[in-house]
């Protein structure tokens, strides 16, 4: 097992980098490393609600930048992940009867499932919401693991989300949930601010 305090380090080492060095790259095999780490994130029912799209030309990025609030991160990132929500995938039947029947389960089993499944989904508020939820755990993985091998990343909720979809490509039925850019810092991490234990934690 990984040392607690191996662990505990690349937490404190995790910050939201605000400008990376653009002659950094990241090796390939660190970035499938966080990719991968994405990829077996938990999701609810087991949907996997995510596909990962990853920014590495630099024109793109460019254009990119001002449907991003203008963000620096957007430009000198090594890598740009670009996490989707597949929103009308994950609740459509062709999709959700294959997400099950992998598990090998019985006729019973997979009727039940099915049942319960698609009873869950009918009284959410928010097919999108929900979806979007699930996302932000693959993106937090990630994030989690790229600080286990010294790379730096920075959520990025604010963009302008129809003006970029379109310029990726992303269709009607699939929504851009966060922006995860991941690279080197260039300049000292900020100091760290969290709440103390005893103030977030309550036993009972």
């Amino acid at each position: 097992m990984i040392d607690k305090e191996v662990l505990k380090d690349s937490l404190h080492f995790r910050h939201a980098c605000k400008v990376f060095d653009e002659n950094k790259k990241i090796a390939q095999e660190d970035l499938e490393f966080i990719l991968e780490a994405g990829r077996l994130s938990p999701s609810s029912f087991g949907m996997e609600h995510w596909r990962f799209v990853v920014v590495q030309d630099a024109k793109l990025k460019i254009a990119m930048r001002p449907l991003c609030w203008n963000q620096q991160q957007i430009t000198t990132c090594s890598d740009l992940i670009v996490i989707v929500s597949k929103t009308n995938k994950v609740v459509s039947q062709e999709y959700s009867n294959a997400m099950f029947m992998r598990r090998g389960l019985t006729v019973e089993h997979f009727e039940n499932y099915i049942t319960r499944y698609t009873n869950f989904t009918h009284q959410l508020s928010s097919i999108k919401e929900w979806s979007l939820k699930q996302c932000y755990l693959a993106a937090a993985n990630m994030m989690s693991y790229g600080a286990m091998v010294g790379i730096d990343s920075c959520p990025i909720e604010g963009f302008e989300k129809e003006p970029l979809e379109e310029l990726l490509g992303i269709g009607h039925d699939e929504d851009i949930a966060l922006l995860v850019p991941f690279g080197y810092r260039i300049n000292p991490q900020t100091p760290k601010f969290r709440l103390s234990f005893e103030e977030i934690v309550e036993y009972r």
